[in-house]
């Protein structure tokens, strides 16, 4: 493998270290980072077969100060330019996001800046939505620090990076971006980072497949810690944490399968520790610690037939001292969720406070709690017995029971 090491007045900038990984062309290689402390301007996007590896602590990338363009009115979909009221500050190669005030997601657009001209700015993909005036749309200079489009064999490893959320006048929503975001991309390999106050999500990833986070840890984000989202198939969490984020410390987003997060922690997450919802099926969080966060320890969100979560197993986790604002125990399963299994589980309610351990509601059913130790919780247990299963269903999950068929929605079916 081919390997540049850079120093420190080579990597002195975002754009130089693009340059770096850029050079190392279709066979790819490795672009080694010295101990700095830089201010990036842009994301720096990995290309296929690319890995990007700091000094661990020694290697801090700070996200620049953001900065907010209006546009000067309507402007449609596809297009690969964009009007605005002035573009003071922005040169090609920088980085930046279009939104509006009204919708999220993947209406959001995410591109490069190729060309700057009086008031018009070009980018390297159309506008993923129309914009239109009476929404407010804008650009801004909002990205993640490190990412992948469409790659494939990538690796990010041994970074510190510091989202600078004060200074940042808006955010890139969870869809389109996030402290380390990737999309169709796989086999990919994000280990010993670690990250902290990003304006929205600290890692995320859509549509993608064979992912492996280790020994990671996202903080502080207005967002979610981590957002496994689209799609994303045969993914492995180890050893990783998220604490104090305004949202989830990990937020299972739709059809996220086949995910097995072990030995991990969650903890002081304003909204909850774990969250699974839409069609967040045949998972498995094992030998977790999640304690101390403003909701559930687990949520199983309210989502109804035909994508309701289904085929998940949560074991020898402790889950502690949650619900503190909201929820109805320290497990909730809400909506038409069936087929769990909730076993050898340490449970712990708040101090002071009645809260349920495990909250099954009535519309749940084939709930499997077994072996589970529940102290200081009232009542230890709130569900119906019909909703329980009168023994444990079968079914495989987590990153390991995931065949080629579980990815027929990302890649279809060979054809016959």
């Amino acid at each position: 493998m081919r390997e540049i090491l850079l120093t420190a007045a080579e990597a002195a900038s975002a754009s130089a270290i693009q340059q770096a990984m850029d050079s190392l062309g279709e066979a790819g290689g490795r672009v080694v980072l010295p101990e700095i402390e830089l201010v990036l301007d842009r994301g720096l996007e990995l290309r296929s077969n690319v890995e990007l590896v700091g000094q661990g602590r020694g290697t801090r990338l700070r996200k620049a100060p953001g900065r907010v363009y209006p546009l000067a009115g309507y402007h449609n979909y596809g297009m690969l330019d964009i009007p605005l009221q002035f573009t003071d500050g922005l040169e090609p190669g920088m980085t930046v996001a279009v939104r509006d005030n009204v919708h999220g997601g993947f209406f959001e657009t995410f591109g490069r800046i190729t060309w700057v001209d009086g008031t018009w700015v070009g980018l390297d993909c159309g506008m993923h939505s129309d914009y239109l005036s009476q929404q407010k749309p804008i650009l801004i200079t909002s990205f993640p620090l490190v990412y992948g489009l469409r790659v494939e064999n990538v690796a990010v490893r041994d970074l510190c990076l510091d989202g600078n959320r004060d200074q940042q006048p808006a955010g890139i929503g969870s869809c389109r971006g996030a402290a380390v975001y990737f999309i169709q991309s796989h086999r990919v390999e994000v280990s010993g980072v670690r990250e902290a106050g990003f304006a929205g999500e600290g890692l995320g990833f859509q549509m993608c497949s064979h992912v492996r986070i280790r020994r990671c840890r996202f903080v502080r984000n207005t967002g979610n810690g981590y957002h496994p989202g689209a799609g994303s198939t045969a993914v492995l969490f180890e050893e990783c944490a998220a604490k104090e984020n305004d949202r989830a410390g990990f937020y299972f987003c739709v059809r996220a399968n086949h995910v097995t997060v072990r030995n991990c922690a969650f903890w002081g997450n304003v909204v909850c520790g774990i969250s699974v919802g839409t069609r967040d099926c045949h998972n498995r969080i094992e030998e977790c610690r999640i304690v101390d966060n403003g909701g559930p320890g687990i949520l199983f969100r309210a989502t109804p037939r035909p994508v309701e979560v289904h085929s998940c197993c949560v074991s020898g986790c402790r889950v502690a001292g949650n619900a503190r604002k909201t929820g109805h125990g320290q497990i909730d399963v809400l909506g038409d969720a069936h087929d769990l299994v909730l076993k050898d589980n340490e449970i712990v309610g708040p101090p002071g406070q009645e809260r349920a351990g495990i909250y099954v509601a009535p519309s749940a059913e084939r709930i499997w709690l077994e072996g589970n130790q529940i102290d200081g919780c009232f009542p230890a247990v709130i569900g119906d017995s019909a909703c329980l299963a009168a023994e444990e269903p079968p079914f495989a999950c987590g990153i390991d029971a995931a065949q080629e068929i579980h990815f027929r929605h990302l890649f279809g079916l060979p054809q016959v």
